[in-house]
């Protein structure tokens, strides 16, 4: 049928209108049956296996929505792909998940190196990109404070700032801290919030060592610290470092050192592999610890729950990939049934959250979570029990 003046004057002014807002005009991903999701995550890595938990919790969330009618009867298609914890494949990942998959959001992907490799990527490509499980500081500057990125991780500096701080409040005993980091932005991170909680009391720091990621053997750091007669160590740890920097000490004996680890090695999986080795640890608690043996109701029913589903038990990774899926379902809810870029960021920007793995009511400020509330809390008998009140 040819096209009438008015009908081509009217499709040029659509396409002009495109142009100009491209991210309200068109949503990648979005049919009048459904809605595409994607994530990436190490399915085949040095972490893969710790990612069922991450995986599951995420899809339990997006499958009740849809056992439910979907988001305004669009039901969620949720693609994961692997990256194996290396940035290159990462990229091939995210390329796989724009190109060819055409998603509307990137959910819960894992890793900071990975997801400093793809974020800007994805926004740039109109992706909204959520709840990445990586450093947020980090990732929002990549980024360029993108709209399209939402951050959910409490920041690694300020977080170990705050414990750090409350600790030394507690023990004015702890005159020589020492410093143990891994090398590159997670250390450098986590240090910021060390220096400052020190500069802050007219500290300094008796001793420094770092380590390279991917490192087994810590006697070497363990032993400069030892020499330096410190009463505390902070380090910039996550699950293998913690647990063999934790043995290193126990190994020799050093019965009279206090150690904190950032908000990274204070988790379940870390109490369980360390066992024995981590007694007394500290850790930065920026969410609950979830104990389906001592959990309270709602805590135990939605454990049961996914155990069910998965025939596992589940961990605090599972219980935060589910809170983190459903703040955006629910952020998609919101938006209504004229679903675009444009709606879902405005209406993820005014949800807030009340889950119970937080440790309080949680909303977006300038797209980051905000309040970040923390707990200090220590292991004891093989459980993170907190020590301090909920601080900001």
């Amino acid at each position: 049928m040819r096209s009438t003046k008015r009908q081509w004057m009217t499709a040029a002014l659509a396409a002009l209108a495109a142009a100009a807002a491209p991210w309200a005009a068109q949503a990648a991903g979005v049919s009048d049956k459904e809605i595409v999701v994607g994530t990436h995550m190490d399915l085949s890595g040095p972490v893969a296996a710790g990612m069922p938990q991450l995986r599951n919790g995420t899809q339990m969330r997006f499958d009740e929505a849809n056992e439910a009618g979907g988001i305004h009867g669009r039901r969620i298609r949720f693609i994961v792909e692997d990256n194996a914890s290396q940035p290159q494949q990462a990229v091939r990942a995210v390329d796989k998940l724009i190109r060819k998959d055409e998603v509307f959001a990137i959910v819960n992907p894992f890793g900071s190196g990975t997801n400093a490799a793809v974020v800007k990527r994805a926004v740039d490509e109109g992706v909204i990109y959520f709840s990445p499980w990586a450093a947020s500081n980090v990732l929002q500057q990549i980024a360029g404070k993108s709209p399209r990125l939402f951050t959910t991780i409490p920041d690694y500096h300020t977080t170990t700032h705050a414990g750090l701080t409350w600790l030394l409040d507690q023990n004015p005993n702890f005159r020589k801290v020492g410093w143990v980091y891994m090398e590159g932005p997670f250390g450098d991170l986590i240090g910021r919030g060390v220096k400052s909680a020190m500069e802050a009391r007219k500290m300094t720091l008796t001793a420094e060592a770092s380590y390279k990621p991917g490192e087994i053997d810590f006697s070497s750091q363990v032993a400069r610290m030892r020499a330096a007669g410190v009463d505390l160590i902070v380090m910039a740890t996550i699950t293998r470092e913690t647990v063999g920097m934790m043995a290193e000490i126990k190994k020799i004996g050093w019965n009279n050192v206090a150690v904190l680890t950032g908000n990274p090695g204070r988790t379940m999986i870390v109490s369980k592999l360390g066992k024995d080795a981590i007694e007394g640890l500290y850790g930065v608690g920026p969410w609950k610890i979830l104990d389906p043996n001592n959990a309270g109701a709602a805590d135990k029913a939605w454990a049961d729950a996914y155990k069910r589903r998965f025939n596992l038990e589940p961990d605090e990774n599972a219980y935060l990939a589910y809170a983190y899926a459903d703040w955006f379902v629910r952020g998609l809810q919101a938006a209504g049934r004229n679903l675009n870029i444009d709606s879902a960021i405005k209406a993820l920007q005014a949800t807030t959250s009340n889950h119970p793995v937080f440790l309080g009511a949680a909303s977006f400020k300038n797209n980051h979570f905000d309040p970040e509330l923390i707990t200090v809390d220590q292991a004891r008998g093989g459980i993170w029990r907190p020590v301090s009140p909920v601080i900001k």
